[in-house]
């Protein structure tokens, strides 16, 4: 006879189909919200919330692998909308759920899973499976990838309420942030370089042509690339860190001649001129009257942690 499993019984609290709030997980567990965020925090290594919400969109992309419609699985997830559930998927996943139900079928191994700090993972049709042998990404990689990509949609959204006169305006004439790459005199330029990066470097890691690159086109229309490779690249790099690939060399057939670059360089490269890109896009959008903020990866952590129901 085995004895009583607490840590089960913490986790079906948070799985339980009633239980979508802090609170609620932590009645259906017997203690009180603050107890039921620190035991389980501790015991698993991920908050309540944040685990629930990985764990739901495990079972989304399982759900659509199988034959759910997108709809169906956003409800089943916990979505208000299709819409917030579409935006979650893409960014955990690094398409959207559609890509998966164009192509549905049984899922073949661990495909639906998530990276995840203690291995937990959803098992279908309604169990938990524990992988003992997860590869994590190191949480300062993360961070600091996942940091740039909110910090950067948040100051596209800003950028999207200037008029465009505004946004086009030169600020800092003959400004070069790279030698081969020109000048960035407004807020647009530098945004526009910004994302074209990553779309640059995506196309040569996973081998597709040159994208299309239409360098006048205004706000909106950089806020839809940004969400389109944001979460594609976040996807890039949590598979080199499974793969442990950090030291293997991609062949940009993009450049002429092709050149070798190692997968640790791109990625320092990419962060590098990202975090210079998103401090100066600040500054010129506070020529222009707009008050970005200080862009701190501290207080966004905070306030990712805040949402998540951490108690830390």
């Amino acid at each position: 006879m085995t004895g009583r499993d607490r840590l089960r019984e913490l986790l079906d609290a948070v799985l339980d189909e009633e239980n979508r709030s802090l609170a609620a997980m932590a009645d259906g567990a017997f203690a009180s919200p603050y107890h039921f965020a620190r035991t389980l925090s501790r015991d698993a290594g991920e908050a309540p919330v944040a685990m629930r919400r990985r764990v739901m969109l495990e079972r989304a992309a399982w759900q659509l692998r199988t034959g759910s419609t997108v709809t169906d699985a956003a409800w089943a997830a916990g979505y208000s909308s299709v819409e917030g559930f579409s935006r979650a998927f893409a960014r955990a996943f690094g398409h959207p759920p559609s890509a998966v139900t164009e192509r549905p079928g049984p899922p073949s191994g661990p495909g639906h899973w998530l990276p995840a700090p203690n291995g937990i993972h959803f098992h279908p049709p309604t169990s938990l499976w524990v992988h003992a042998e997860e590869q994590q990404m190191n949480p300062l990689t993360e961070q600091l990838v996942e940091h740039d990509l909110d910090d950067t949609r948040d100051l596209l959204v800003l950028a999207k309420g200037l008029p465009d006169a505004d946004l086009r305006a030169v600020r800092l004439p003959e400004n070069t942030v790279t030698s081969w790459e020109g000048a960035e005199e407004s807020i647009h330029d530098v945004l526009e370089h910004h994302i074209f990066t990553k779309e640059i470097w995506m196309a040569a890691i996973e081998g597709t042509d040159h994208p299309d690159r239409d360098s006048d086109a205004g706000a909106v229309a950089l806020l839809a690339r940004h969400d389109a490779v944001a979460p594609r690249w976040l996807a890039t790099v949590r598979d080199i860190e499974r793969r442990g690939a950090w030291d293997d060399r991609l062949i940009d057939a993009l450049c002429d001649p092709p050149e070798s670059f190692v997968l640790s360089s791109v990625v320092a490269h990419v962060l590098t001129y990202a975090a210079h890109r998103r401090q100066l896009a600040r500054h010129l959008l506070g020529t222009a009257g707009v008050d970005a903020g200080d862009g701190d990866p501290i207080n966004w952590l905070r306030a990712r942690r805040d949402e998540e129901g951490d108690s830390q």
